[in-house]
């Protein structure tokens, strides 16, 4: 497969910038990945595909409030930080992008918050864009996590919205979020409610989880056109012997698994047995999934609708097939399906 074969116009006023008023409510493209056939329904009706005994696996990270806004030391110049992931605990180490990341040199120090309570030094530069920064506190690493973080916004991408409000803290987070680590939500996971989870019990439908902790990377532009030759970022992903073990259950019993986003398709797909069985993991993955493609563990998979070129449409068509996905994604735009993380859902059985 080729890079310019996922591609598509796409306008702004087609990626929602908020999330609709009820999380279960967006709408639900359905697609049959063996007759092509499509269905419209809403994201609560996801239920009446699956029944007793089949599972939904689903992405239990948390997102942190990884964008910071600062000024650089003697020119006060204002300074973009998003923080990538945690180097070193003691030594306060994070692994950061700096925007714009010409006017910073290793030794610059940065000021955080209205009363630059917040210190940080750049002592390395790791990548053409990236920095690694020491943040300068005295206190104890719970304080500094707290002060880390009551600086930061939640980290919606920009092309979602420009402006960032408190209501984004909440929404930009699924219900279900347990481990911090994510720079980036599981969009297929905002669709979850409460109400939706207990009218899963009532039809014995299990529900378990991984964690994978999104990284940049799912939002960096592939920029070969031969997809075998691009690379994605390593994200940590942790899967439970619990987890894997029901999982494994679900498929000897032949009752259907559904992977809920992109990262669950890339956790379970990661490391598996000649069995096709899933094996309790926790490490690294930088697995990159698109077409063709040989599925061991998921039976369905439900995904918001990706952005055009992304590597997340990539691993939605090797589900569903190139020419059924794309065609999906036609009809979505035909029909003002709404992109992006706070946008409508796709799910393929």
């Amino acid at each position: 497969m080729k890079l310019s074969q996922f591609n598509f116009a796409l306008t702004k006023d087609q990626i929602a910038s908020e999330p609709p008023k009820w999380r279960d409510e967006c709408r639900l493209m359905v697609l049959d990945k063996n007759t092509g056939e499509i269905e419209h329904r809403i994201f609560k009706e996801i239920i009446d595909y699956f029944g007793k005994g089949d599972t939904f696996v689903l992405n239990d990270t948390k997102v942190f409030p990884a964008r910071l806004y600062g000024k650089k030391e003697k020119t006060g110049a204002d300074i973009e930080v998003f923080l990538l992931r945690e180097l070193n605990r003691e030594q306060r180490l994070w692994d950061v992008i700096v925007d714009p990341a010409r006017k910073i040199r290793i030794g610059n120090k940065l000021y955080f918050g209205e009363d630059e309570s917040l210190v940080a030094e750049v002592i390395d530069n790791t990548t053409s864009r990236g920095r690694t920064l020491r943040f300068l506190y005295d206190g104890s690493y719970e304080d500094f996590k707290e002060t880390l973080f009551s600086l930061g916004e939640p980290p919606v991408p920009k092309w979602v919205k420009e402006k960032v409000t408190a209501q984004d803290k909440e929404d930009y987070q699924t219900i279900f979020a347990a481990h911090e680590g994510a720079v980036a939500a599981p969009a297929a996971g905002l669709h979850f409610s409460r109400e939706l989870f207990n009218r899963m019990i009532l039809k014995d439908i299990n529900k378990t989880f991984i964690t994978l902790h999104m990284g940049i990377g799912h939002f960096r532009s592939v920029d070969v056109e031969d997809l075998s030759k691009h690379k994605m970022d390593s994200e940590r992903l942790i899967i439970s012997q619990e987890t894997a073990d029901l999982i494994n259950a679900t498929k000897r019993d032949r009752h259907k698994v559904l992977a809920v986003g992109v990262t669950v398709m890339r956790g379970l797909e990661a490391y598996y047995t000649t069995n096709d069985e899933v094996i309790a993991f926790d490490g690294w993955t930088n697995k990159f999934i698109f077409p063709p493609y040989r599925f061991a563990i998921p039976d369905a998979i439900v995904s918001n609708f990706h952005l055009p070129c992304s590597t997340m449409l990539m691993s939605v068509a090797a589900f569903g097939g190139y020419e059924n996905v794309m065609k999906a994604y036609r009809t979505a735009l035909d029909e003002g399906y709404k992109f992006g993380p706070y946008g409508d859902a796709l799910l393929i059985i």
